[in-house]
Formats: structure tokens, sequence, C-alpha cells
């Protein structure tokens, strides 16, 4: 009998796989106007779309992911749509975390190196393809390298930066963000703060994901319901006094989102004479972003197999090795991924990279959610329905109009530039945003079309 992933370890492969300590430095640069934001974006978006993966997993437990979740809505086409948006954002999205990994790794060397771009795509790749292989292991594996990754590497930095952005409060030292209501509430005309949203949104992303291994998960009715309400309380916690610790430190036009972690400790060190080595910490950190893309590398992976069985994908990426992993589908991914850290030179800067790929990345996601939401209206769940957790109708099609609100805002938000980011011409940017959701969802629909003929 194969042995189930628990309930502890589901947490953690939840957790890791959204609360990335990376993402900080990118909220920390709207100040307190983040505060607002992240309340906004738990609300309408982090809740609504954990309750709604929480009832599909019970309600299909022998069917999980976004695949067969919005199979059942729309049809084939539409679940083949759904996971290619969730497979093909991460593509974009790796490039982002594997450059804070090296961002990270530099302070190991030479901290300047985390502004040269060799050493960066260097780093990428040779991350990027051994974390590929340890996958090719199973996800059994994979979860307990997770969980230690994610104690150890995330949740312990996060909470050592938490505690040292109180500590810098309470002993009087400046603070580099206003707390008055004209700073914490942003207006309509102030474009720059609604950019934000784009930051905070992307930190929650991929609530959904853990769903994918329903049926290597112990008794999923009763744990994966439980995994996300888990989940939910300690990403609220640490992501947002995590940033606010980051913005109350370092000055908005000085925090650079490759090695801004590394950055404000380096202060928080400096002002408050620790002598912890910056290394054994950039460790740390390098261990629990490498423990965080576990999930990420597989589970999209896995739910474009689960589509593959319908006739999506050529029969040569069905192949999967005696672990149940789609060996074909991981090393394809991990090709693409090469390729795209090539962008570094289409972009004036490193902090220009970051963003538009953090950008692109959560506007194919939201296109995902879109369907999401949509199907859960669709699917109104009758009273005699078996699963363990139900949302009553009225709070389901609640959470289903909030998520297709926020996510409708934020695909809109995501044409807008940020103005404290060198990105080039307004205009520019937009064409490369719209661009690269053209290029990047048009192989689905061909992939549709083909089979409907």
């Amino acid at each position: 009998m194969t042995k189930k992933i628990s309930l502890f370890s589901l947490v953690f492969l939840i957790v890791a796989a959204i609360d990335s300590i990376r993402n900080l430095p990118a909220q920390a640069l709207f100040g307190s106007s983040l505060i607002f934001f992240f309340v906004l974006s738990a609300l309408i978006f982090l809740i609504p779309l954990s309750l709604l993966s929480a009832e599909f997993s019970s309600r299909y437990p022998q069917e999980g992911g976004i695949f067969y979740w919005v199979r059942h809505a729309f049809g084939n086409h539409a679940g083949m749509l759904a996971v290619w948006l969730q497979w093909i954002n991460t593509m974009v999205w790796y490039p982002t975390i594997l450059s804070f990994i090296a961002g990270t790794a530099a302070y190991l060397i030479d901290p300047a190196l985390a502004q040269n771009k060799i050493f960066l795509a260097s780093v990428i790749l040779i991350a990027f393809w051994g974390l590929t292989l340890l996958n090719l292991r199973g996800i059994h594996v994979s979860a307990k390298i997770n969980t230690l990754c994610s104690i150890v590497g995330t949740l312990f930095p996060m909470f050592l930066l938490i505690a040292m952005g109180g500590y810098w409060w309470l002993s009087g030292h400046e603070i580099q963000i206003s707390f008055a209501w004209n700073d914490l509430l942003p207006t309509p005309k102030t474009s720059d703060n609604w950019v934000s949203l784009i930051a905070i949104m992307a930190a929650f992303l991929g609530i959904e994901l853990a769903g994918v291994h329903v049926n290597d998960i112990k008794d999923p009715q009763r744990n994966f319901p439980r995994a996300m309400g888990y989940s939910v309380l300690i990403l609220v916690v640490t992501i947002l006094l995590g940033s606010l610790s980051i913005a109350s430190v370092i000055p908005e036009k000085e925090i650079r989102l490759v090695d801004g972690i590394m950055q404000s400790f380096s202060t928080f060190f400096e002002k408050f004479h620790i002598p912890v080595p910056e290394a054994a910490l950039a460790l740390l950190i390098i261990v629990g972003s490498l423990g965080g893309m576990i999930n990420w590398l597989i589970s999209p992976a896995k739910g474009l197999l689960q589509a593959s069985k319908y006739g999506y994908l050529p029969k040569f990426f069905t192949k999967q090795n005696d672990s149940g992993v789609p060996v074909r589908i991981l090393i394809a991914q991990a090709v693409l991924v090469s390729l795209f850290c090539l962008a570094f030179v289409l972009l004036p800067s490193i902090n220009a990279f970051y963003w538009f790929l953090t950008a692109l990345s959560t506007e194919m996601y939201m296109i995902m959610y879109v369907l999401l939401c949509a199907a859960g209206l669709k699917l109104r769940r009758p009273s005699r329905e078996s699963g363990t957790y139900r949302i009553p109708n009225g709070t389901r099609t609640l959470a289903c109009l909030l998520g297709l609100g926020a996510c409708l805002i934020t695909i809109v938000v995501g044409f807008f530039p940020p103005t404290g980011i060198d990105v080039g011409s307004g205009a520019r940017y937009v064409l490369l945003i719209a661009l690269g959701n053209v290029v990047l969802i048009s192989p689905v629909l061909w992939i549709c079309a083909a089979k409907r003929a």
C-alpha cells in the first residue's frame, strides 16, 4: 500500500508553495499602502479561492486538480486551457524565484554578484536542473524534503525577520514608512499604489496547487479543507508582517527585488551589532526557496499529465517512471525555463526583468482562476452530494464573485508599468505583456482546435 501524505506534510506542501520569502521585497516597495491591499487581497482572493479549492478537493476526492475541476463544469477543452495556464505560467515564474535564489547565493561569495546577469543565469540553470532530477524520485520523497526545507529555510527566516522588524519598532529606530490615513488608503488616481496589487496577488498564487495530489493524501475529504485553513492563517501572518519589516527599515527607492531579503537582514545585523554570519542565513534561505519550488515543479506537470489521458498531448510526453512521475514533461519544462533565462538581456535592469516576469506570470494565473471561479458558480452543489466539506450555495456564490472581481482587476492592473522600476517606455511594457500572453496561451488554443478537428 502506497504511503499517504499526512495533514502535517500537506500543510507545509501548501505553505511552501505560496509562502515564499522572496516575494516580500516586491510588496515592501509600496510602503504602508500594502496593508490595505494585503487585507483586500486576502478577503476577495485568498480566502474565497481557498474555500473553493477545499470544496472541490472534498467533492471530487478521486479527481484532484484544476483540470478535473474545470472539466466537470465546462468540458475537456476548458479543463485543458486551465491546466495549461497553470503549467505555462510557471515557465515564466521559475526565473523569478530562481533569480532570487541566485541573488541570495551571491552573499555566499560576493554580494556584488547579485547584479551580475551571467552569475544569476548560471545559478538559475544549475538549481532548476538539479531540482528536476530530484523530483524524478516521486512526490512522497519530495514532500518529506519540502517539509524540512519549509521549516528550516522559509518559516525560520521569516519569523526572524518579523522579530527583528518588531524590535526595530520598539527600540525607537527610524521607520521608513508612514501610517497616516492618506498613506494607508490609496486613491483611484494613484496608479502607483494599485500596481502593488500585482506583487501582493502574486504572493497568493498556488493555493489550489496541492489538489492535484488528492489521491496521495490521507483522508483528503477531511484533511484537505483543514490544511487549507491552517495554511491561510500561516500565510496571512508571515507575508504581511514580513513585508512590513522590510518596508520599515529600507527606504522605498533602495529596496532591491532580487536580493532585498539579504539587504534587509544585513541592515538589521549592522544596526543591532549582531555578529550573525550572513552566509549561514543566506544558505538557509536558499534551502527554503529550493524546497518551495518542489511542489511547483511536480504539481503543474502532473496536472498536464492528467489532461494527456484525454488525448491533448502526444504519447511521447505521457511516459511515467516507476514513481509515477511524468519524466518527459519535467525535462521539457526544464528546457523551456532554460530558454526563458535569455529574458535577462531584453530588459534594461534586473529589477525590470524580475517585475516583468512576475506580472506576466500573474496575468496568466489570474485567467486560470477566472475559469475556476466560473466553475464554482456553475457547479452548485446539491445537499445530497457526498463530501465532508461543503460551502453553502450563497457563500459559494459570494466567494466566486469576489474571486472573479479580484482576478479581473489584477489582469487590468497588470498592464500598468510600475514607476519605481525602470521597465523602459510604458508602451513597450504594455506591448511585451500583451505579446507574452498571446505567445504563451496560443499553443493550447491550437492544441484544442487540432483535437476538435
